[in-house]
């Protein structure tokens, strides 16, 4: 037998490596109908990507967006809730009377 070692991975180290790699798989949301919350979604979206979130086009091959559009947090925000890729849930209304 040789006297060269053979390095032992460890499984734990292995998969943790494997699982950052991967592509992280986002469900579709449902369309968004209204203009005024296209725009609110949107533009939380936006906030997000410019404190740091990763843009979730590039796991999305439908449409891709164009370089020059891609540079701006809101034009990247824009096209993800276009496509579905944000999630998004409106809060509970209270029914408010007025008895005056």
């Amino acid at each position: 037998m040789s006297e060269v070692e053979i390095p032992q991975v460890d499984p734990a180290v292995d998969a943790a490596a494997t699982e950052d790699d991967a592509p992280i798989i986002h469900p579709k949301a449902t369309p968004i109908e209204s203009r005024f919350l296209y725009v609110d979604v949107a533009a939380l979206r936006a906030k997000q990507l410019r404190r740091g979130a990763r843009a979730r086009l590039d796991q999305a091959e439908e449409h891709p967006l164009p370089l020059i559009k891609a540079v701006k947090a809101e034009r990247v925000a824009m096209e993800e809730v276009k496509q579905n890729l944000v999630q998004w849930d409106l809060p509970d209304f209270k029914v408010v009377v007025d008895l005056r």
